[in-house]
């Protein structure tokens, strides 16, 4: 290969990158790039994320200090329980109750 080719190759490369970086300057400037939080907490926030099975798993999710609980899988999500008061903290670590799939 000559020397040139290798120069168009790095000239390509670079013009495909600043592409790349140019859509993403835009598409964030015009709100499609998704809201950035930036000096304070979101209002939206996963707590804890428990496997049920080898498809399934329970997701906490806390928004606007009012935790929910769904059941996520491939097919589809159930709100289990919504409005949980979240636990007031204490300073210590509580541990996760694990959940299990099996019964008796």
């Amino acid at each position: 290969m000559e020397f040139t080719t290798y120069i168009r190759f790095i000239a390509a490369l670079a013009f495909v990158l600043a592409l790349i970086g140019g859509l993403t300057w835009v598409l964030r400037r015009t709100g499609w790039g998704g809201k950035v939080v930036t000096g304070r907490r979101g209002r939206l926030s996963i707590v804890e994320v428990a496997p049920v099975d080898a498809k399934r798993r329970m997701v906490l999710i806390r928004r606007d200090g009012i935790e929910h609980l769904v059941m996520l899988s491939p097919t589809r999500e159930t709100v289990i329980e919504s409005g949980i008061a979240p636990p007031k903290e204490s300073g210590k670590v509580r541990p996760a109750s694990p959940i299990s799939s099996e019964v008796g």
